[in-house]
């Protein structure tokens, strides 16, 4: 009994610190969206998005056509950073760097939110780059 009293108190433990710090979660369902974009693979890119970004676009085809003439570096990018992961007005954002095959670097918003098949992803927008000094 003291046994699995341990157990199930250390099983709780490990889920509540899970649910406290859900970065590696949230990264992996950005970057398999990432690497589903990479391989033209819409059908795949489609599963992380939220339930209102599916209501919005109504299938993955105009999914996929949004994605690649909106945001090209996202259809076709070649490096991906993550940054800072924080929430603001209640909402869950993780930041970005992506570089597109041709070089160029841009940085983004990724808007997640928990859903029951896990954090999806709600919403996109391009940010300004940063300044950089000398």
């Amino acid at each position: 009994m003291r046994y699995l009293l341990v157990l199930l108190v250390a099983f709780w433990g490990s889920m509540a610190s899970a649910q406290s710090d859900p970065t590696a979660d949230i990264q992996s369902v950005i970057g398999g969206q990432l690497k589903a974009f990479q391989a033209q693979d819409v059908e795949k890119a489609w599963v992380y998005a939220s339930p209102t970004i599916k209501m919005l676009f109504r299938d993955e085809q105009n999914f996929g056509v949004m994605v690649e003439r909106g945001y090209p570096m996202v259809w076709n990018n070649a490096d991906v950073r993550f940054l800072d992961l924080r929430t603001e007005d209640g909402r869950v954002w993780q930041k970005v760097r992506l570089t597109d095959r041709s070089g160029a670097v841009y940085f983004l918003d990724y808007q997640m939110i928990p859903t029951a098949q896990g954090w999806q992803i709600n919403g996109v927008r391009v940010l300004d780059a940063p300044d950089v000094g000398a």
